[in-house]
């Protein structure tokens, strides 16, 4: 009953300014991450209400040379049928997926893919997750399959695809000595069907509110 995430939600995605001009003036096509380390499978990503995270991996990424000019461009997102994170049901779903696939890489003799850190990373926050990817996707499949099997044995099926992921991420390291809080904690959104994505802005700066307002009345 409570599937659908019926809210719009903002969303901003660290990248190339490049990129970021073609988001906002030619939308049409939207590339999708096939890492295989994707944190939540293969999708669109977006920091969700989190713009300084956004320019900050967006930095991040100009420090190791992989991008010239870091920028954000911000999105209006509506996560429609979402597998969320946040939500138990969808950890026991994923729970079970993995049960399956980690039997048949056993029966296969094949070893499980792991998460691992980079050399970089002094935090050690397994930043490539190989096996949350493999496993999340592993779900994706196994649902798609069921669906083509209904088809082909019905002529119809009630299964639906989701069309986001979407997580909670502690990261970066505690904010403060003893505390719970980290630096880096954020929630994620990956977008799968790109429809999710209502339109791209270009993020805009803060209005000095009270300035004006000082302007306007302050003599008065």
């Amino acid at each position: 009953m409570y599937e659908s995430r019926p809210n719009l939600i903002i969303g901003f995605h660290g990248c190339e300014e490049e990129i970021k001009n073609k988001f906002i003036n030619s939308s049409s096509t939207i590339q999708l991450s096939e890492k295989p380390y994707d944190w939540l499978g293969h999708g669109m990503y977006f920091w969700e209400n989190n713009y300084e995270r956004a320019l900050q991996w967006a930095k991040d990424k100009k420090k190791r040379g992989e991008i010239k000019v870091p920028a954000v461009v911000g999105a209006v997102l509506h996560l429609n049928y979402c597998c969320d994170f946040l939500d138990s049901r969808y950890i026991q779903l994923l729970k079970f997926h993995y049960q399956l696939m980690a039997s048949r890489y056993h029966a296969l003799g094949e070893e499980l893919p792991e998460n691992k850190d980079l050399a970089y990373d002094i935090n050690k926050d397994k930043i490539l997750r190989v096996l949350d990817c493999t496993t999340i996707e592993y779900m994706h499949a196994g649902i798609y399959k069921q669906y083509q099997s209904e088809i082909a044995a019905k002529g119809f099926s009630g299964i639906k695809h989701f069309d986001s992921t979407r997580g909670v991420f502690t990261e970066g390291g505690p904010a403060f000595t003893g505390a719970g809080i980290f630096e880096k904690s954020h929630i994620q959104i990956c977008i799968r069907n790109p429809d999710c994505i209502q339109g791209f802005f270009n993020p805009r700066k803060g209005f000095d509110f009270m300035k004006w307002l000082d302007k306007k009345y302050g003599n008065t």
